[in-house]
């Protein structure tokens, strides 16, 4: 299919971008890598008037860490976090490999994932488990909204329809943290994914934080509290399906919400047990 009839205008700074989109209205999309809205728009899932392209934007692709964190730029592709390892945030790096195939993490960019708000995205799951601070800009100046406020559901987030993402923080390093999924075929969207963060002290957790994607209609953070408990496979076990109990996912044409529990009790197992590694 194609898309429905839009107008294309091209932004070549963020300023310009607020402009242009406090000017063509709400039903203006931005346009950055492409590889989630234009398949939505090819099958008339979404239908924006226009189309903001930021792509020509400079001063919005970097990974960059510092006193506070670390702060990835909008515009940088899935590609760049994939072969940048950055101490403290590997998770990052292992995760884009999740990502599609090659070519889309090629053209993919970390802000529009982020922006795009699909409950099975990797990113949107870490941000959530990372308790990242999304960075919007708009005519009314910037803000920060944390990770765990900005996705509302499906493909719903906090940012107005005259606000851009400009970047993307995480302010807390995380050395003991994983993700893991299941789809059909590799490059496929994830059925379930499962992410967790550690902290450990020799052989026992000290704090926990569990989040999914593909069991609501935005991550799910898990209420499971291992504190003070053996960082063993017994442990990550029934941490999975503690985790199962709690979710209703929904069931479709790729599983029933029965086989999403079942995916979940053991992606978060194994989620766990990388996580401790």
């Amino acid at each position: 299919m194609k898309p429905a009839a839009f107008t294309y205008h091209r932004a070549y700074d963020v300023n310009d971008t607020i402009a242009q989109l406090a000017e063509l209205g709400q039903d203006a999309k931005i346009l950055a890598g492409g590889q989630s809205l234009v398949a939505m728009m090819n099958f008339r899932l979404a239908r924006p008037s226009a189309l903001v392209d930021i792509t020509r934007i400079a001063g919005l692709d970097y990974l960059e860490r510092d006193a506070h964190g670390l702060r990835i730029g909008a515009l940088t592709r899935h590609r760049t976090v994939e072969t940048t390892k950055v101490d403290g945030f590997r998770v990052l790096a292992r995760a884009a490999r999740w990502i599609g195939h090659y070519p889309i993490r090629c053209r993919g960019t970390f802000g529009g994932s982020i922006a795009h708000g699909d409950s099975t995205a990797e990113w949107c799951v870490l941000a959530v488990l990372l308790e990242a601070q999304v960075v919007l800009q708009g005519p009314r100046g910037r803000r920060e909204v944390p990770a765990t406020e900005f996705f509302h559901g499906f493909f719903m987030t906090a940012a107005q329809p005259d606000e851009m993402i400009v970047e993307v923080r995480f302010p807390k390093p995380a050395p003991h943290a994983a993700l893991t999924e299941f789809s059909q075929r590799q490059g496929d969207f994830a059925i379930v994914a499962a992410s967790a963060r550690l902290d450990l002290a020799e052989d026992e957790v000290r704090t926990s934080r569990i989040v999914l994607g593909g069991v609501g209609q935005q991550p799910v953070v898990v209420d499971a509290d291992l504190a003070g408990q053996p960082a063993n496979e017994e442990t990550w076990r029934a941490a999975g399906e503690t985790a199962a109990a709690q979710v209703d996912p929904p069931s479709d044409g790729h599983g029933s919400s029965a086989y999403r529990k079942k995916l979940t009790a053991a992606l978060v197992a194994r989620a766990l047990a990388e996580a401790a590694a």
